[in-house]
């Protein structure tokens, strides 16, 4: 496909990158340490992190996994934190060390944490104490060496994370009763590690940073192995792209998404980092009131969302006296922004809001809307610098412009493959190496791209990827029921959520049953909203469910 998004590029944005400038995200954030050492960094609950101290400690914690866990370069280490001050300090630490990243997120079940800890082969974890319980539900399964528990008050100054932690273990009873003999306390780890020697690990390109963990195509679980190239790629793209819009060292973002996401983690954490910006923690964006709260403490210049904060924020009436006036830029990924959301974000902030696209298999970002853009327009925008995109139909040929087919992508961002899955990972990179996504997708004659719908039966319930196939197999998996298919409606709050169609054996099974059975195997946000029993199932001749069928009767009622 000809270039023609270049020629919509923004002044001064390049059509290519230069990924030789850096070896490796270490040496990205190390730069970043000694140009902006004593500018804030990172902000949590009244206390803040200078690069400084996040070098120091990251440094610290570095030391520790090498010379008292005795971690040697390419192990993986999981992480399993929200948005508290931990989190950069450790992933960083686990970077520095050599070793690989894996994130998990916190509020998986026992089951899914087995899953993914064994797949990954991660025998080290850090967690938060409010979610130690499941870890201990998942140790008889698992072969995890180390497990270091930390408490959201543990980097705050004394007596600050005394009191913190105290309030919220026994007064707001947010950490549920757990029992591992042999876990580390974090704080025993930062102590034994500033006595230690950090040994610099040499890095290159092609060594694993992330296994960031993705559904993919097919419901389970799979590590996308992001290098420190892809990764320095996506950050040097970013920076391209916007660097007529920021300041060195003078921004400050809203984090509200979780780190352990990929768009947080690259866009908000690593490319922030590279222009000294300041990030402000939020540890739990539901928490509307508490978000707007620490929002109004700061002259914020950017923050990066989903569809659904975007839209829960312009109805929260605190929010709308806030001062704008030092916004920049609203980016809005990981799920379609609604045009309703961005032409009232607009009318309420003064700033539009710009939406991008990316995969976690793209680091993630692939195209975003130019800098420019004064208006929503519908798309995602343009393919981002060192990025080519095609439109492939079902036969693998390329689509004349304008019209739609399934989009593939090429760049340096795009991941080496998943992770011991040489199967699945045959099936997303053709044999010319383009990374098919899935979505089904056109280009108008400017090079802007607009994603029509999923070609996958992935759901996307606030920006966070929910497959069908995993939530069919444990409602089969409850006594009573024998066949269950699961389907996207759409929600207001949350863009899309699951609906389940059940055939019940057991009649006396109740809607209530089935959501509470899912609640001991799910994720929250993976739960059936919507539960409806039938007779029967469509299925086709040869016995597949057919969940196309039940998403026309949805839009039949």
């Amino acid at each position: 496909m000809e270039k023609i998004w270049l020629k919509r590029y923004p002044a001064n944005v390049p059509a290519e990158i230069n990924l030789d400038t850096y070896t490796s995200v270490v040496q990205i954030f190390e730069e970043s340490f000694a140009k902006y050492n004593s500018a804030p960094a990172f902000y949590s609950m009244g206390v803040t992190l200078t690069f400084k101290q996040v070098d120091e400690c990251s440094r610290a914690f570095a030391a520790y996994l090498q010379d008292e866990l005795k971690l040697t370069k390419g192990q993986r280490v999981a992480i399993m934190l929200p948005n508290v001050l931990q989190y950069p300090v450790v992933m960083f630490g686990i970077l520095r060390a050599g070793l690989i990243a894996v994130n998990v997120n916190p509020l998986y079940t026992a089951p899914e944490l087995v899953h993914q800890l064994n797949d990954a082969g991660a025998e080290t974890l850090i967690v938060l104490s409010n979610f130690a319980s499941t870890v201990e539900k998942a140790l008889p399964d698992v072969t995890l060496k180390n497990v270091i528990v930390t408490n959201i008050g543990d980097l705050f100054p004394w007596p600050k994370s005394s009191i913190v932690n105290f309030v919220v273990k026994h007064i707001k009873k947010k950490v549920p009763a757990w029992h591992i003999p042999s876990a580390i306390p974090f704080t025993a780890a930062m102590a034994a590690g500033k006595k230690l020697t950090f040994h610099p690990v040499a890095l290159g390109h092609q060594d694993i940073a992330f296994l960031q963990y993705t559904g993919g195509t097919t419901g389970v679980a799979k590590g996308a192995i992001l290098t420190h190239g892809n990764l320095v790629a996506n950050i040097l793209q970013a920076e391209a792209w916007f660097k007529p819009l920021f300041v060195p060292g003078k921004e400050t973002i809203v984090t509200a998404l979780p780190l352990y996401h990929i768009f947080s983690l690259t866009a908000n954490c690593l490319f922030l980092m590279k222009i000294g910006g300041f990030n402000i923690l939020i540890i739990n964006a539901r928490d509307l009131d508490s978000l707007v709260s620490d929002m109004s403490k700061f002259k914020f210049t950017v923050i990066t969302g989903v569809n659904t904060l975007f839209n829960g924020l312009l109805k929260n009436s605190h929010f709308l006296k806030l001062d704008f006036s030092s916004l920049k830029l609203a980016l809005g990924g990981g799920m379609a922004v609604q045009r309703a959301v961005a032409e009232r974000w607009h009318e309420v902030t003064g700033v539009p809001l710009l939406e991008a696209y990316g995969l976690t298999e793209t680091s993630p970002c692939a195209s975003i809307n130019p800098v420019t853009l004064t208006t929503y327009n519908g798309t995602v925008g343009l393919p981002v610098s060192s990025t080519d995109v095609c439109i492939f139909d079902e036969d693998g040929n390329e689509v004349p412009l304008g019209e739609s087919g399934e989009l593939a992508i090429k760049g340096p961002q795009v991941m080496r493959g998943y992770w011991q899955n040489p199967q699945e990972t045959a099936k997303v990179f053709t044999k010319d190496g383009w990374l098919l996504t899935g979505d089904i997708a056109s280009m108008d004659e400017n090079g802007f791209l607009r994603i029509l719908e999923r070609k996958k039966d992935m759901i996307l319930v606030s920006g966070f990827n929910v497959y069908p196939n995993e939530i069919e197999d444990v409602l089969v998996s409850m006594p009573g029921i024998r066949e269950a298919a699961v389907i996207s409606v759409p929600d207001e709050n949350s863009g899309e959520v699951p609906k389940a169609f059940i055939v019940r054996e057991n009649q006396d099974i109740t809607v209530a049953d089935v959501i509470a059975f899912c609640r001991t195997k799910l994720t929250g946000y993976k739960i059936p909203r919507h539960v409806k029993f039938c007779e029967d199932l469509p299925k086709t001749n040869v016995g597949k469910v057919m969940r196309r069928a039940l998403r026309q009767q949805e839009l039949n009622q």
